[in-house]
């Protein structure tokens, strides 16, 4: 594989021995579907994918306390080496080839939404309105302001993380994921571990990024939340992807004793514990106006 050739490539980033089982079954999927296409993954446990010819193995420490906003650094790398870089999360499957295409520059995500939409449904989606989804706007405010992004002036997208591409455009990338990382960190240091979608949402706006939906005609692809929603809205069969549902679910939920349980999940808290108070400690010493007041 000559990679200076190479325009485009897929990524990911996979940690825990959960995903990273996940991500070997896309894999398969990309040597039999996408041969010709690059896939780079970024990881906690570089050996075990050392083996796989179709694989660009990159090792990374986690600098935040989850992991969900980590693929930041798997979409970075990718940008250095390549023109666009098409991020997908590790459980998600491709199931036929990827058409050539060439992508515009900017984020084009599979699934998107205006961000102040997307938190309106959220929060007039029960009566009286969800709690949880309000106190998330709050502080997704917070958030915005601390990028001077005006909501009422500006518009935010809120992009699904699961699937969207990322194409240079003249060092706004550069921008974006400059961005991304320092409005992820406030959200980590603040307690919003999950929903990456907020700070990318926020640092495209900033960076003048322009986020477009694209329904990628011809990426067949699954991912089991999506596939529940298609069944439940009658447009597709629960027997269309079963071995995908089947494959995944084995992984996800094996058969660990009582006993294992309970050390992995004690082993999850303290590892929340010191990598909560690892970045508390590292946001203070680097900028502790933007992180705490």
């Amino acid at each position: 594989m000559n990679l200076a050739q190479k325009d485009f490539c897929i990524c990911t980033y996979v940690a825990g021995n959960t995903y990273r089982s996940l991500a070997k079954n896309l894999i398969g999927d990309l040597a039999k579907y996408a041969p010709e296409i690059p896939f780079m993954i970024y990881t906690d446990k570089p050996e075990e994918f050392q083996k796989y010819n179709n694989v660009l193995v990159f090792g990374h420490k986690r600098k935040g306390v989850l992991y969900y906003h980590e693929r930041r650094f798997a979409i970075q790398k990718a940008l250095s080496m390549f023109k666009s870089c098409m991020y997908i999360d590790s459980d998600v499957r491709i199931c036929a080839p990827i058409p050539q295409r060439e992508w515009l520059p900017g984020i084009t995500a599979r699934s998107c939404t205006n961000m102040i939409k997307h938190f309106q449904e959220r929060i007039n989606k029960t009566n009286p309105p969800s709690v949880s989804a309000v106190k998330k706007f709050e502080f997704f405010q917070k958030m915005a302001k601390k990028l001077d992004v005006d909501l009422e002036t500006e518009k935010v997208t809120w992009i699904n993380e699961f699937l969207f591409v990322v194409t240079r455009d003249s060092g706004k990338e550069t921008e974006f994921l400059k961005n991304w990382e320092k409005i992820a960190l406030y959200a980590e240091v603040n307690g919003l571990h999950k929903h990456p979608a907020y700070a990318m949402g926020l640092a495209a706006t900033k960076a003048n990024f322009e986020v477009r939906h694209d329904v990628m005609e011809g990426v067949d692809f699954f991912d089991d939340r999506v596939e529940k929603i298609r069944i439940s809205k009658g447009q597709a069969s629960s027997k269309d992807k079963l071995e995908y549902f089947a494959a995944q679910n084995k992984i996800e939920n094996p058969h660990d004793s009582i006993l294992k349980k309970i050390i992995k999940k004690a082993n999850k808290y303290i590892e929340y514990l010191y990598h909560s108070m690892r970045l508390k400690v590292t946001a203070m010493l680097s900028d502790y106006n933007f992180y705490y007041r």
